[in-house]
């Protein structure tokens, strides 16, 4: 099952950080090494406002298909919808990833409900 196709309504994005160990000694020097050249642990958060409950269904499924957490996913090109930057989710058609927890579904009336999604990018 593909990730659904709608147009979020808010988007948040953190690009994560590359992966750095700090060492510090006794007498307070400090030295810093980077183990990678790629950055990991970006988090992607959207948000889908009052849309139809069966469009939240598809979201709950989707989640179900992964396993949770478990499964990593590519996003399709709606998701970006309405981002003209270019420095934002590097080649989001080939980038993965994973849900962070389950969606969160808010009924706003019925049949309308407000979805939030968090995910974790994987390298």
């Amino acid at each position: 099952m593909t990730y659904p196709t709608l147009k979020p309504s808010a988007r948040t994005y953190d690009p994560g950080n590359w992966p750095v160990k700090t060492y510090n000694s006794m007498s307070g020097a400090e030295v810093r090494i980077r183990y990678g050249d790629k950055r990991f642990n970006a988090k992607l958060t959207l948000q889908y406002q009052n849309i139809a409950d069966t469009a939240a269904d598809d979201f709950l499924a989707h989640f179900d298909a992964q396993y949770g957490t478990y499964k990593a996913f590519t996003l399709p090109t709606e998701v970006l919808t309405g981002w003209t930057g270019s420095n934002y989710i590097p080649n989001a058609s080939a980038m993965k990833f994973r849900y962070g927890k389950a969606p969160t579904v808010v009924s706003v009336r019925p049949g309308v409900s407000t979805v939030s999604i968090e995910l974790t990018g994987v390298i």
